[in-house]
């Protein structure tokens, strides 16, 4: 089954592209939606404010996947401290 055209999404003409060093890498997620979450990624702090830039997680193949499912799980959580 061919993956859904909404789950992956290259803009070759932005500026930064590729940011993260990836050819046709995932554009969906420019902005990561996780960024609040302690999401699993490859991030560190610098000056007190957390960087993503070495993190693909949300730009591979399975970026829409990974972002779903830690989504869900965050509104699980949430959830359970009612």
């Amino acid at each position: 089954m061919a993956e859904p055209h909404c789950r992956h999404f290259t803009n070759r003409d932005c500026e930064y592209y590729p940011c993260h060093g990836l050819d046709g890498q995932n554009c969906l997620f420019c902005y990561c939606p996780l960024y609040f979450l302690d999401c699993g990624g490859d991030w560190k702090l610098a000056g007190g404010v957390k960087d993503c830039s070495d993190c693909v997680k949300v730009h591979d193949d399975r970026g829409w996947e990974f972002v779903q499912a830690k989504l869900k799980n965050e509104i699980s959580r949430k959830k359970e401290l009612r």
